[in-house]
């Protein structure tokens, strides 16, 4: 079937969770996400859903040339998973996705991974536990601890991921995606979903 690219994504948004995270981990990266493309307009992760509410968090489709973003540093991480496991983590984020309303950002684990304390919630993730998770369902197994227990920096760490680029995000934005990191036509739209059935049926 071939090979595809999933990117991790470490970024500082400057947030006063961010910073709180920070304050345990002792790191800078205190966010994590999961994109499907380099130019980084299909990025997921748990946060905030609204610009201006910490509170409110669960899914995300995160836009990476605005709000939180704008003034973001990052480290960006490239791995190499076969089609299969590429799709089957492309499904589950639409599995997610289109039950989003049941899922919250899980604040009670956050606090329980910075004493190293093992807290299953159902419908409930942080950034760091979402991306963790999305990659084992996929049958990669990144971790030898559980999802709940992975923190952003623990990305960093991994001799399966290769660094691709560190520093201000727009500036990679502007890189990879040109002129005022303007969006790209979507391309071959609905390919996953073709390739889907064929693994799955």
């Amino acid at each position: 079937m071939g090979k595809k690219t999933i990117y991790i994504v470490l970024t500082d948004t400057g947030t006063l969770l961010s910073k709180a995270i920070g304050m345990y981990t002792r790191k800078d990266l205190n966010h994590a996400s999961i994109a499907f493309d380099e130019q980084l307009t299909e990025m997921y992760s748990f946060g905030r859903k609204q610009r201006h509410n910490p509170f409110v968090g669960g899914f995300v489709k995160e836009n990476v040339v605005e709000g939180i973003f704008e003034q973001a540093d990052c480290a960006i991480y490239s791995c190499e998973v076969t089609t299969e496991e590429y799709i089957r983590m492309q499904i589950k984020i639409r599995q997610i996705e289109l039950t989003k309303e049941l899922y919250r950002y899980n604040f009670i684990g956050l606090f329980a991974v910075a004493i190293n304390k093992d807290l299953q919630r159902k419908h409930a993730f942080f950034c760091s536990q979402f991306v963790a998770t999305v990659v084992n369902d996929s049958g990669i197994k990144m971790f030898a601890i559980k999802p709940n227990l992975v923190q952003p920096h623990h990305f960093a760490q991994l001799k399966c991921l290769k660094p691709v680029y560190e520093g201000e995000l727009q500036s990679y934005i502007r890189n990879v995606r040109g002129i005022e990191g303007r969006v790209p036509t979507p391309h071959r739209v609905g390919m996953w979903r073709h390739l889907a059935v064929r693994i799955l049926s």
